[in-house]
């Protein structure tokens, strides 16, 4: 079984770029983020003809998260989370998909540091690990899988003393991460790979794919059930050199079967 998570960055705009790497790479799942469309303008019908099933929650302009499998139809368990009933932002869903529970998510960039955008980004993390708790209860095969847009550590930045004051790397939003980790989950590219450099996003200005001056943040933590299945992970770092990419490349990784 193999699980991407890709924050897409204008899922209308970038849908051929989509489709090439779907073809290319033929993951059996997929996490969307960032689709910045409406319900009613996501592309289903262009997916469906590649192959892959969808459910989504979009937004206007902004954030925006979806599910694909080649499995057929999805079966969704959730939308959102709990906590903030005045939080409109489309940022949490989740299926249950050929055994597996696969939560996709966008945490909040949370810039600039400090302000009211940080604390919501500081909430939100809290509210996820109010779930996560749930989900570990469960017994089930689970994935938290999207843009955390959190630096775990110095390896998961080209240079870390330039992002001090930035809320990708602020040690608020890491300590949390660190709290998750702690309360049973399992980061699987450093479970696969400790201490090697992975980066997944690489901004638009300044040559920074060419530079290769990335950042690392799109995660993929399991639960102690699934974590046993992992077998390989792999960012598809070429995809962000083709025209018109989003700045994120695609990030997959592959389990044995049961």
């Amino acid at each position: 079984m193999k699980i991407a998570t890709y924050n897409i960055n204008g899922i209308n705009g970038r849908i051929e770029n989509l489709l090439r790497w779907l073809a290319e790479a033929r993951p059996d799942v997929v996490c969307l983020q960032e689709l910045k469309c409406e319900d009613h303008k996501f592309p289903e019908r262009a997916l469906l003809d590649a192959g892959y099933h969808a459910i989504w929650q979009g937004q206007k302009s902004w954030n925006g998260v979806a599910i694909l499998s080649r499995y057929g139809e999805i079966q969704e368990t959730r939308r959102g989370l709990e906590g903030e009933d005045e939080d409109l932002h489309s940022r949490y869903i989740e299926a249950f998909i050929n055994g597996v529970v696969i939560g996709c998510l966008y945490l909040p960039n949370g810039n600039p540091f400090p302000g009211p955008k940080f604390d919501y980004k500081l909430r939100w993390i809290k509210r996820l690990q109010g779930h996560a708790d749930k989900l570990l209860g469960f017994g089930l095969p689970v994935a938290l899988i999207g843009d955390y847009n959190i630096m775990p550590t110095e390896v998961d930045t080209y240079k870390p003393e330039k992002y001090v004051e930035n809320a990708l790397f602020r040690p608020e939003a890491r300590m949390l991460w660190l709290a998750l980790i702690k309360s049973g989950w399992t980061d699987a590219i450093r479970k696969l790979y400790p201490d090697k450099r992975f980066y997944t996003f690489w901004d638009y200005l300044r040559n920074a794919y060419g530079r290769d001056a990335g950042l690392r943040l799109d995660h993929f933590l399991l639960n102690d059930v699934l974590l046993s299945r992992l077998s390989s992970a792999a960012v598809d770092k070429h995809v962000r050199g083709w025209d018109h990419s989003s700045d994120h490349a695609p990030v997959w990784i592959e389990l044995e079967a049961l």
